[in-house]
């Protein structure tokens, strides 16, 4: 029995160990971005910025506490209470190949599943004359032109796939998704710095994350796909039903921009008609 409760001693601790670094991290920088009295104000202590602070946490510490800042101290409990289903509208640019811009507005209905490849997702893009859904449903993408179901492109589908899997969720669900994390040398970008987080799936696909050291938020992400390097990067960071929601995005193409979005409205947390995932 003694060697039981040494046991259990020991493994608690070990756990409270391993957690302290984040509680530390996320609990110093959630706070300094809260509004505070007066800019004379005391500020909390942030965690070392110096050329070998990567040193001091591990890619899952980062992770973790970027978890928990996007959740506004409840990370992932939080997040799965509240993202239970989510409803957003917004518009979006697009560029095409050809040079052709295409200003549209979209709607996007998302019912989370035990993790990413489990979600069911209804894309509705309105353009000047007709309007583009994709649904997906158990791992399969089904399109509809107007009121005709077709079956995407490889183009259409690629891109579809980057837009879910290689976004912030897929960090932030990186273990319900088993993901693989690691970390990467710190990167200044323009005077920021950033911690960086290489995420492999479980079907490879790979994408970096570039954290800011300051804030913990996700601030850009990058990913080759079809002998092309894409980078995405994330804008306006708003409060949203207690979550933290980038409301502005931009995606390049190596060094052109070839979509930027803006969220309008976004709601978590209310039923879903089976039917909006219905193709007919």
């Amino acid at each position: 029995m003694l060697i039981r409760r040494i046991s259990l001693v020991s493994l608690r601790s070990s756990r409270l160990a391993a957690l302290l670094p984040i509680l530390f991290l996320s609990s110093a920088i959630l706070f300094a971005q809260q509004p505070t009295p007066s800019p004379e104000g005391n500020r909390p202590v942030q965690p070392s910025t110096g050329k070998n602070s990567n040193t001091a946490f591990t890619a899952e510490q980062i992770v973790e506490s970027t978890v928990f800042i996007y959740g506004f101290g409840g990370g992932r409990a939080v997040l799965d209470q509240i993202r239970k289903s989510a409803f957003e509208r917004g518009k979006a640019t697009l560029t095409n190949p050809d040079g052709r811009v295409d200003s549209i507005s979209y709607q996007r209905w998302t019912r989370r599943g035990d993790k990413q490849e489990t979600d069911q997702i209804r894309f509705e893009q309105d353009f000047a004359n007709a309007r583009y859904s994709l649904l997906y449903k158990d791992a399969k993408v089904i399109g509809i032109y107007n009121d005709s179901v077709f079956t995407p492109n490889a183009d259409a589908l690629r891109s579809f796939e980057n837009l879910h899997f290689r976004n912030i969720e897929a960090l932030l669900r990186y273990k319900e998704n088993e993901s693989r994390i690691e970390l990467g040398e710190r990167e200044k970008i323009m005077g920021v710095e950033f911690y960086v987080i290489d995420l492999t799936d479980k079907v490879e696909r790979k994408t970096r994350f570039y954290i800011s050291v300051k804030s913990l938020r996700v601030m850009m992400l990058e990913y080759d796909d079809g002998g092309q390097k894409y980078r995405r990067r994330f804008y306006d960071y708003r409060n949203s039903q207690g979550t933290l929601v980038p409301f502005r995005t931009v995606l390049w193409a190596q060094d052109k921009i070839i979509e930027e979005s803006s969220i309008g409205t976004i709601t978590f947390g209310q039923k879903i008609d089976d039917a909006i995932f219905v193709s007919n």
